[in-house]
């Protein structure tokens, strides 16, 4: 530790603090340098005191230049102290010297506190609802300087510094004012510029120094695989979406066509060197690729800033700032600003549930357990080797919260999807009989947890009603996707897991043992209807290990093709919202891998072009088509009229909304065809054939019903036409 040199009373020793503040501010270890540094008032005079590596020489001077006096070197190191011609605080500036060179400092202790008492409330209370605007890098103008406001919390540290490349990363340059009220550290740093990197410098409330922190509120970030957070301007885009928005914020969100595009941006498509689309370069190829193929949300996997590429964004370090392997946060609001023009919406993947345990990371934040649960049993997540957020901490939950608001604030982002909800509701999530803590009740239910969700979905909704929020849910947990004044969650919408899961299996199985699980088709309409679902075809089921969806279907490779024509086709007019990964529009062969570029060459082969070309027809009709998304969450839009048929394994049903055409789907899932079928329609008269999977022009062998058939009365009172079922197909109807 450095010893200070003794002070010479007569070099300006009156207006020198007592020997042990110099050491501690020399070795960064005071935890109220306020009181030693900048202007103090002492014996009625106004006295400078700084500490200035490497100087010789101080001079103090006001901001326009006026001399105000020269201070006496204290400490060879470069602690300064002396009087000035001063008869109130102001900011004051330093001219150094050290042989022949020179250098000027603005005094960072000279400023005044940027926040005020009413934050601290807010802050410690965890109702504030725009810490994004308080706590992280802010530019700003103050007392007439240009500069950065660095504010943190962490209310256990002993001391906390703001270090960067504009104070070569010592910790004795800006140490920070402590807010007991709320925790909260803060400076003003004067004249650093958008673009410097830096951390937060922190000793814990044992003594320890601690790794560098990045800002957990920062808005930009370095590239991986550097961790430094990045001084950033106040966002600035000019936006061109207010129609698109109220749009949305108008519209009761079930009754929409929504048909999302889940895309990994590092791998949808990239450069010819093998490296990442930046936005702007992601905006001029996926967005008109996405209005061509008629898909209404772009859902990204996380784009917070992340340090492990193969974790895909879901250990995130950064969650207030886009990941820097895309460009700056400005391409980002370029990004959604063009989607919007164009009528897409974008969604993103959000991971409240848990954070990696990177050093320069949250956990032990401030030297002890503050995001997290300091117990393992509810602060460590077994599955993933990550720290699980303490919800019931209001100051966690809040900083949660807030980040949800801020990408719908500042991003104009149209919703989130929740991952790993079911981790977050049950306190025995993936541990075995004594790893877990019951909550006060004796349950397994994360009551914390249950009241952040809600409370985050009460404000998304109430804050930006244009949103929607999204849950991965897997169990059985009741009303997800309800309102909270009813007892809900308060999403708008779940992932049906179920029938993700059924279908797929069934779509698995060679077609003659299908009559045998016909229910894997019909048990999902027996809970279709108790959440607001969306049909999931994630990148869950294409990763490592599981194959992708053609290579799950059963057969050749015909029948390969045509089961997932039919099944696309089947999922499209079944009730619920759809979602489609990048890849599978195509039918891609290979498993989906983060380090690559999708295998777009496919697209020259006639069958997974047809599949493409079907994916675009199916999202056009479902979009033309009210019957087909009206009443997606309602069982009055859905009808089965043959449901039992398992020898042959054909299923009919009817969509309806009304005061519309409604719409009568039939898939014959064997490869036999089937003509002269009878299938129940609502009305007699002419009915047109609007979607056949087997179409040529798909890939398919052609057979159908001529673009019409007739409904005919029978003597019974019942309405059919006798059709032709191609083969492994699914065919759409409508009443002309």
């Amino acid at each position: 530790m450095r010893q200070p040199e003794p002070v010479d009373p007569d070099k300006g020793g009156d207006f020198a603090p007592p020997r042990g503040d110099i050491e501690a501010i020399l070795n960064a270890t005071h935890g109220n340098a306020f009181s030693v540094l900048g202007i103090q008032k002492i014996n009625g005079n106004l006295v400078a005191r700084c500490f200035l590596p490497g100087a010789e020489r101080v001079e103090a001077f006001d901001l326009e230049g006026e001399p105000l006096g020269v201070l006496t070197q204290i400490d060879q190191s470069g602690f300064f102290s002396g009087k000035l011609t001063l008869t109130t605080f102001v900011p004051i500036r330093y001219r150094a010297r050290r042989g022949d060179v020179t250098w000027t400092v603005t005094d960072p202790y000279s400023f005044w506190p940027v926040l005020g008492p009413m934050d601290d409330y807010f802050v410690r209370e965890g109702s504030h609802l725009r810490l994004f605007d308080k706590l992280g890098a802010h530019p700003m103008t103050h007392q007439g300087v240009k500069g950065f406001h660095f504010a943190v919390w962490a209310p256990n540290a002993r001391r906390v510094s703001v270090v960067g490349s504009f104070n070569n990363w010592d910790g004795r340059r800006h140490m920070m004012r402590f807010r007991s009220d709320s925790g909260v550290w803060e400076i003003f740093a004067p004249e650093v510029e958008p673009g410097t990197p830096y951390k937060f410098e922190i000793i814990g409330s044992n003594g320890t120094l601690l790794p560098l922190k990045a800002d957990p509120f920062a808005r930009r970030s370095e590239l991986r695989p550097q961790t430094a957070s990045l001084t950033a301007a106040e966002l600035e885009q000019e936006w061109d979406d207010e129609e698109h928005r109220e749009h949305w914020a108008a519209s009761d969100k079930r009754r929409e066509p929504i048909s999302i595009y889940e895309v990994h941006p590092g791998s949808w498509q990239r450069r010819d060197d093998g490296s990442f689309l930046s936005w702007d370069e992601l905006a001029d190829r996926l967005i008109p690729y996405c209005a061509d193929m008629g898909f209404t949300h772009i859902e990204f996997l996380p784009v917070s800033e992340y340090p492990y590429d193969p974790s895909w964004g879901y250990q995130t370090t950064g969650l207030y700032a886009p990941t820097a392997r895309f460009g700056e946060p400005e391409g980002f609001a370029r990004f959604v600003n063009g989607c919007h023009k164009v009528g897409i919406s974008v969604l993103l993947d959000w991971v409240p549930a848990h954070f990696p345990t990177d050093e320069h990371g949250l956990r032990n934040f401030d030297g002890t357990a503050l995001y997290e649960h300091a117990d393992p049993r509810k602060g460590f997540h077994p599955d993933w080797n990550t720290a699980i957020y303490n919800f019931d901490r209001t100051e966690v939950a809040s900083y949660l919260l807030n980040n949800a608001l801020y990408w719908g604030e500042k991003f104009h982002v149209d919703g989130l999807r929740v991952d790993a909800v079911a981790s977050m509701l049950y306190l025995d999530y993936s541990r075995n009989y004594g790893e877990w803590i019951p909550n006060e009740y004796g349950g397994n239910a994360n009551l914390g947890a249950v009241r952040f969700i809600q409370e985050t979905n009460k404000a998304v909704y109430g804050q930006h009603p244009e949103m929607m929020t999204i849950a991965e849910e897997s169990t059985t947990w009741p009303k997800v996707s309800q309102p909270v004044h009813e007892g809900g969650l308060g999403f708008g919408f779940k992932w049906n897991m179920g029938f993700m899961h059924d279908t797929l299996t069934y779509f698995g199985r060679e077609p003659v043992h299908r009559k045998h699980h016909h229910q894997e088709i019909t048990f999902g309409l027996t809970y279709a209807f108790t959440e607001n679902f969306v049909l999931p075809l994630s990148h869950d089921e294409v990763v490592h290990g599981k194959g992708s969806l053609i290579a799950k279907m059963s057969g050749d490779d015909w029948q390969k093709f045509a089961n997932l024509r039919a099944y696309y086709a089947f999922m499209w007019a079944y009730p619920g919202k759809k979602l489609l990964f990048m890849g599978q529009e195509f039918a891609q062969w290979s498993e989906w891998s983060e380090a690559r570029a999708l295998d777009w060459n496919l697209l020259d082969y006639n069958t997974h072009e047809g599949v493409r070309r079907l994916v675009r027809d199916l999202n056009f009709t479902y979009r033309a088509k009210p019957a087909l998304h009206a009443r997606d969450c309602e069982p009055e839009g859905f009808e089965w009229t043959i449901v039992d048929d398992h020898d042959n394994s054909v299923f009919a049903w009817q969509r309806k909304a009304p005061g519309e055409k409604p719409i009568v789907v039939v898939s014959n899932l064997t490869p036999v065809p089937r003509d002269g079928y009878h299938v129940p329609l609502p009305k007699a008269g002419i009915w047109r054939e609007i979607l056949n999977t087997d179409a040529e022009i798909y890939g398919g062998s052609g057979l159908g019903n001529g673009g019409r058939v007739r409904a005919e009365s029978h003597g019974n009172g019942g309405i059919s036409a006798g059709l032709m079922l191609p083969p492994l197909a699914t065919i759409m109807l409508e009443p002309e």
